[in-house]
Order: structure tokens, then C-alpha cells, then sequence
């Protein structure tokens, strides 16, 4: 499977001493990406959304919100050297089964390359692929921030809804939810998530105090040798993010999430990290993707902070199921 569209990339400020990620990020091919701490890797796709499909246009908008955003993280170590190795070809006419499988095959290399894969996407089904190859070299754990569950039973095809699902059926060995909605979710798949050992940290635990939410996630995460870190934008409250599939009220903020976001992806197992679920056509301005790359921004901070001591990097306590 071959990356197409690999963008040059350039900033919109004109002052040299105002860099922002479209002066850092530069295009290059698998074959180069040792020397980058993270690589960007595009999924246009929406085939599975539940909702309101949108989400094939949400690499492009992901890259022109980041390009113009600074790389300057207060009191941090400034963030490294970051590739684009350009969007997967994905079928957009074929089944979804279809569609994951073309995918993992890219995916597959990506996760085989020596830095950290960052995936912009592109609908939550991708989720699945974009994490089971990793399920191959050692234990697994996922964070989603995400106002669902999406651990849906599949049902004919594969969904934005049962990437969870998916995993913990190919060997997923620990999952936590954050930002969850009370009123978005159904007990059936709650009692799921619990069977399995999962940890659901719901939007009010976030605003209580965004940083325990957060390291309660990090302590599913049990003894597994890799984590992959997902933010389905409509964990934010609807106003925030109107260019998702599924807004509604109640969501997180923006502060809540970047503060999470940094935190969970400072850590030395980090395997790959991705924002799904932006549609640009679904809003009339760019706020969606201006979060999204905001996101992404705390992220690429994150991997270059996990390299430091006082990350929190190391294993921590938890208590996990079987899921298997």
C-alpha cells in the first residue's frame, strides 16, 4: 500500500522568527522516517460513519490548521523533527472490511518505522487499523477521548461505532475512555467495557479535575509494553466542535483536552496517536480543525517531552480484564 499527496509544507507568517509547524514538518517516504521523532500519516475516509459522513476532507483541513499553528509549548522542550509521509490510498467505493484492510497494510509499515505514527483522520472506524498491527509485538492498551464507547458489536460491516470492539477481539489488552457522556452511551456497552476490564472516565470526572482524569487512564493501562492515544473530536462540548460527525452538549473543553492529550502522550511506551472525526463541509468556518491541529500540536509536545525524566513515563498501577 502506497502513500499518496504528500503536501510541501510552508507557513503563512512571513517573520523568521515566528516558526510555526508549517516551517518544521517536511515531506519524506518510509524509508527516511528514522529521523523524524513523529510522522503524519493522512486517512481520507468517512465510508463508516455512523453520522454525518464529512471526515475524507479532515487530513487536508488538519494540515493547513496545523501549518499555521506556532511550535512554541510554554516551559517545554521545543518539539523535533516531524515527517509527513503523506495520505494512504484508501478504495472509498468497497466495503468497510475492505477499506480496514487496505489500511492496515499501510498502517503495518508505518508502525514499523523507528519514530511515532501520528494519523489524522478520517472516521473512527480507521482506529481499528491504524492499532492492530501493533497487537503483534507485545501487550496493547488504548486511550480514547472520545463522548463513546465504540465498542458496538459489528453487525454485517464494521462501523465508526465498533473499532473497540474489533480490538479487544484481535487481543486489545487494556482500554480507557475519557470524556465519556452520560446520555451518549447504553448500559449494554458500558457492562462491556467493565467485563473487559476497561476504565470509562466520564466528561464531569474531566472537569473535576482534568489531570486525575487523565492519569486514572494511565493507570488501565497496566503492564502493557505499547500505548496508542485517539481523541475522537467530539469529546468537546458541540459549540467548540461543530464539524463532527455527532456534536452534542456537555463535551469537555478544548483546555481540558490539550492538557490530557500532552500528558497521556509523554509517556516513553507511546505507539501512535491519531484525531479522527473532523468534517470540515459540516461547519462554516474552521474551528474543528483548528482544534484538531491544536491537538496534534500537544501530541508532537508530548513525544518530544517523553524523551526527558519527569515525564510520566513509567508503568503504572491498574487493574485490567480479558477481553480475549
Amino acid at each position: 500500500m502506497s502513500f499518496v499527496d504528500v503536501r510541501t509544507w510552508t507557513a503563512p507568517s512571513s517573520d523568521p522568527h515566528d516558526e510555526q509547524f508549517g516551517d518544521v514538518i517536511e515531506a519524506t517516504r518510509p524509508e527516511n522516517a528514522d529521523s523524524y521523532d513523529a510522522v503524519l500519516v493522512g486517512e481520507p475516509y468517512d465510508g463508516a460513519v455512523i453520522g454525518r459522513p464529512g471526515a475524507r476532507e479532515g487530513p487536508t483541513a488538519l494540515r493547513t490548521a496545523l501549518a499555521a499553528t506556532k511550535t512554541y509549548y510554554l516551559n517545554g522542550r521545543p518539539v523535533g523533527a516531524i515527517g509527513d509521509l503523506g495520505d494512504i490510498d484508501i478504495p472509498s467505493n468497497e466495503s468497510v472490511r475492505t477499506a480496514q484492510s487496505a489500511v492496515q497494510e499501510a498502517t503495518t509499515t508505518a508502525h514499523e518505522l523507528d519514530t511515532v505514527p501520528v494519523f489524522l483522520g478520517g472516521d473512527n472506524s480507521l482506529t481499528y487499523p491504524n492499532v492492530v498491527p501493533l497487537l503483534n509485538d507485545g501487550s496493547v492498551g488504548a486511550i480514547s477521548f472520545d463522548a463513546h464507547f465504540d465498542c458496538r458489536a459489528v453487525r454485517g460491516q464494521p462501523s465508526s461505532g465498533t473499532p473497540y470492539r474489533q480490538l479487544y477481539e484481535d487481543g486489545l489488552d487494556a482500554f480507557a475512555v475519557v470524556g465519556a457522556r452520560h446520555f451518549e452511551n447504553s448500559t449494554e456497552y458500558a457492562e462491556y467495557v467493565d467485563e473487559c476490564g476497561g476504565a470509562i472516565v466520564s466528561a464531569d470526572d474531566v472537569a473535576d479535575d482534568p489531570i486525575a482524569a487523565v492519569d486514572r487512564a494511565l493507570a488501565a493501562m497496566t503492564n502493557v509494553d505499547a500505548v496508542y492515544v485517539s481523541v475522537d473530536l467530539d469529546v468537546l462540548n458541540a459549540p467548540e466542535v461543530p464539524g463532527v460527525s455527532a456534536p452534542t452538549p456537555g463535551g469537555i473543553s478544548t483546555r481540558e483536552l490539550f492538557r490530557m492529550v500532552r500528558r497521556a502522550t509523554s509517556i516513553d511506551r507511546l505507539a501512535g496517536f491519531e484525531v479522527v472525526e473532523c468534517a470540515p463541509p459540516l461547519e462554516d468556518g474552521d474551528r474543528t480543525a483548528r482544534a484538531g491541529a491544536r491537538a496534534v500540536a500537544y501530541a508532537l509536545s508530548g513525544i518530544a517531552e517523553s524523551a526527558t525524566d519527569d515525564s510520566p513515563a513509567g508503568r503504572v498501577p491498574g487493574d485490567g480484564g480479558d477481553c480475549h
